[in-house]
């Protein structure tokens, strides 16, 4: 079939990607892709109109972000490219065709160059009662269930003093950026709501962080890891190192060590996996489910197959002993190489990160520039959330964003609830019943 511009649909049921280049994801690394492409285009293959910017889910969850400006519309962000709503069920490469399922059927598009971008997804594993009763944080449907979850829980224990502490109980489980991020700024959630129920100001708070690791944030540098586990410790949370989660039950979780605790919220950030439709799709994969791409990123044993993102080992040359981490830098890294790759005789991989850094809570943060020189307290949490802001790829984003930002730190967190939000689970999405105990 000969390929047309444009993303025509060339019969019933068919179509051929714009200029040629099929996305097959629309997150970071995907949209990244299409819009640094520009007018050469492309289409893209997402079950979602629009790219999540996850470095802003815990500031979301915490009530200082409104949730829409997090979500960045892929029709704005990527102009010239076209936008397949559907999930990529098949994969022909004999005849550079990829079968997707959308609302309206299957559709056959028919491209020359094809990218993989599926990202990655929460890796719930096979613990006692995890599935049933803890909360993902990969999206913004979680981000939102969470918050909706825990002022749910402060009015429960508002009415249900007998129980109070329990329902003031907080279980965090991983240690990396996105739990530590998570729970100080839900614990600055719970702080700010709390003032509005004054009959609660004499129940014990328990917020407890526990990671298999000896340490919390063992990516960041120790000086860095360090300061942020003593300010953790100093707004009293509990680190629960080198210990994993047993069991989960309705209204307690058990630890390795035999610990077991009353709690009605157990968050789980400890682990994420390459989406899961990569091997049916026919590409080769590691031991951990990433594609095996080149220094190029190009797919193993393919000439017109490329990957990036989390669902890629991604070799680099500026760090050849390892591949490069699932963060939103190096995606974006990854996807400006890549669509240079796509106009240009393939060319090696290389980037040194700029560094790396995490917030605290509300004033609170730590970052690293270069690997060179750390920032700590509010130097640290102004750096980062200053890198964070940037990166966001509209300008009307960046600014409703900012504009967030100030209007809660002046005023206060937004601790409205919404009461008919999903979390994601391995198992039929649980639909928030604002009456639960």
């Amino acid at each position: 079939m000969t390929l047309q511009s444009g993303g025509q649909l060339s019969q019933t049921g068919r179509r051929v990607a714009r200029g040629g280049t099929l996305i097959l994801g629309g997150g970071f690394g995907g949209a990244h892709v299409a819009r640094c492409l520009g007018k050469k285009g492309a289409t893209i293959v997402s079950p979602e109109s629009s790219m999540l910017y996850t470095p802003l889910l815990p500031e979301v969850a915490a009530g200082a972000i409104e949730p829409r400006h997090v979500a960045v519309p892929l029709r704005m962000m990527c102009p010239h490219a076209d936008l397949l709503l559907g999930r990529a069920e098949a994969l022909d490469e004999n005849a550079r065709i990829v079968t997707v399922e959308t609302d309206a059927g299957e559709l056959h598009v028919a491209y020359e160059r094809l990218v993989i971008a599926l990202g990655a997804v929460v890796s719930w594993l096979p613990i006692p009662g995890l599935d049933q009763h803890a909360v993902g944080f990969k999206n913004l449907g979680d981000a939102l269930y969470l918050r909706n979850h825990v002022l749910c829980q402060l009015d429960t224990a508002s009415v249900d003093p007998d129980n109070a502490e329990r329902h003031l109980s907080f279980v965090f489980v991983g240690a990396g950026y996105a739990g530590v991020e998570a729970l100080a700024e839900v614990r600055d959630l719970v702080e700010d709501a709390l003032r509005y129920h004054p009959n609660l100001s004499d129940v014990q708070q328990r917020w407890v962080l526990v990671d298999r690791a000896a340490k919390i944030l063992p990516e960041a540098p120790d000086g860095l890891g360090d300061y942020a586990a003593r300010q953790l410790v100093r707004r009293g949370v509990e680190l629960r190192l080198s210990t994993t989660l047993a069991s989960v039950e309705e209204h307690a979780v058990t630890l390795s060590d035999g610990a077991r605790m009353d709690a009605e919220t157990v968050v789980w950030t400890a682990r994420i996996k390459p989406n899961g439709v990569l091997a049916p799709l026919g590409l080769p994969v590691d031991k951990r489910g990433r594609v095996i791409v080149d220094s190029s990123l190009r797919v193993e044993g393919r000439t017109n197959v490329w990957a990036l993102g989390d669902c890629a080992a991604v070799p680099n040359q500026a760090t050849p002993d390892r591949t490069d981490p699932p963060t939103c830098q190096h995606a974006l890294r990854q996807a400006r190489h890549l669509a240079k790759n796509l106009r240009r005789a393939p060319k090696p991989y290389r980037y040194r990160s700029m560094g790396q850094g995490a917030t605290l809570g509300r004033d609170k943060g730590i970052a690293n520039l270069l690997g060179i020189v750390n920032f700590k307290g509010t130097a640290g949490s102004i750096l980062t959330r200053w890198y964070y802001l940037s990166q966001i790829p509209i300008f009307s984003r960046r600014l409703r964003v900012l504009t967030d930002g100030t209007v809660s730190f002046v005023f206060g967190r937004d601790m409205a609830e919404l009461c008919t939000l999903e979390r994601s689970s391995p198992t039929v999405p649980v639909t928030v019943d604002r009456f639960a105990s």
